[in-house]
């Protein structure tokens, strides 16, 4: 199993950036995917999900309104579009598939600031 996110970077607040999580290994279509999010001294949380067809999303309640998660499961690829971002949202963004155990992707940096 191995995921690659991208897409991260230096934005203002307010910006948009889309990220990435290309899969490989495993069947992807048949797995729910999350993306989280680790911010410095604090614990990795949960910030969206969705289920192996696309249909079932879940997301962290910081992010309502402003984050979008989808799948493109003919690419083997799971985004993250997160809009109207802020200082907080700060963090090293995972993306994650429960394949048996739990799978991490290395990470991708997000900074919001001015």
């Amino acid at each position: 199993v191995q995921l690659v996110e991208s897409g991260g970077g230096l934005v203002q607040p307010g910006g948009s950036l889309r990220l990435s999580c290309a899969a490989s290994g495993f069947t992807f279509r048949w797995y729910d995917t999350s993306w989280y999010r680790q911010a410095p001294g604090k614990e990795r949380e949960m910030v969206a999900s969705i289920s192996s067809d696309g249909h079932r999303l879940n997301y962290a309640d910081s992010v309502k309104g402003r984050f979008t998660i989808s799948r493109a499961n003919a690419n083997n690829t799971v985004y993250l579009q997160m809009n109207s971002l802020k200082p907080e949202d700060t963090a090293v963004y995972y993306c994650n598939a429960r394949v048996g155990g739990d799978y991490w992707g290395q990470g991708t940096q997000v900074t919001v600031s001015s």
